[in-house]
């Protein structure tokens, strides 16, 4: 008997008055990232993201810059979230926990993650910088507790060294596709991962 295995992607759109968000994403990738949001900075984090975590990522957003960069950020989180969610499904057969740590020279960053189904996003990026290119520092924060929320997991994003806050930020991103790539593997079992019996 041949072992089907389901494809782990999705689509999502997210359209508001504020931004317009397309995400494209298959779980079980190689790293490759088409991503444009209009802020420099944060398609080098989430290019980054997608390459350690090893998803493929299409990610494209037109969104009200003119104002700041807030809606971009925020929106562009909770829907690769959502889109994350979708492609887990039930989230039957997976490790469900991962964690990682990940060095960017000086800078070292911790993050645990649990795909409980129950969001709870604590992130500590130390960053002392207002801004890290055209995205401000307190958004860098917000994305993890919005993707967080989206995702519907527990996210523990600690940076426990660093000079430089771009490094304090890309190694925290770097831990998180790292841990998220383990939490989201397929442990061989056809269990839903819970005494539940349901995430």
């Amino acid at each position: 008997m041949t072992h089907v295995v389901t494809p782990r992607t999705a689509r999502v759109a997210r359209a508001t008055n504020e931004t317009i968000v397309e995400v494209v994403l298959d779980l079980d990738g190689t790293g490759r990232a088409e991503i444009a949001t209009g802020i420099g900075f944060y398609d080098h984090m989430l290019t980054a993201l997608a390459r350690h975590a090893r998803f493929d990522l299409e990610l494209r957003c037109k969104g009200d810059l003119i104002v700041d960069d807030h809606h971009t950020t925020e929106d562009c989180a909770l829907a690769l979230g959502q889109a994350l969610d979708e492609a887990l499904g039930d989230r039957r057969g997976i490790e469900r926990f991962g964690h990682a740590y990940a060095p960017l020279d000086e800078a070292l960053a911790r993050v645990v993650v649990d795909l409980s189904g129950r969001p709870w996003p604590k992130v500590n990026l130390g960053l002392r910088r207002e801004r890290i290119g055209e995205m401000s520092c307190e958004c860098i924060e917000h994305v993890f507790r919005s993707l967080a929320m989206s995702v519907r997991c527990a996210l523990h994003v600690d940076v426990l060294e660093g000079d430089n806050d771009h490094h304090r930020a890309e190694a925290a991103f770097k831990a998180c596709a790292v841990a998220l790539r383990r939490a989201v593997a397929r442990g061989g079992g056809a269990d839903i991962p819970s005494t539940k019996g349901v995430l």
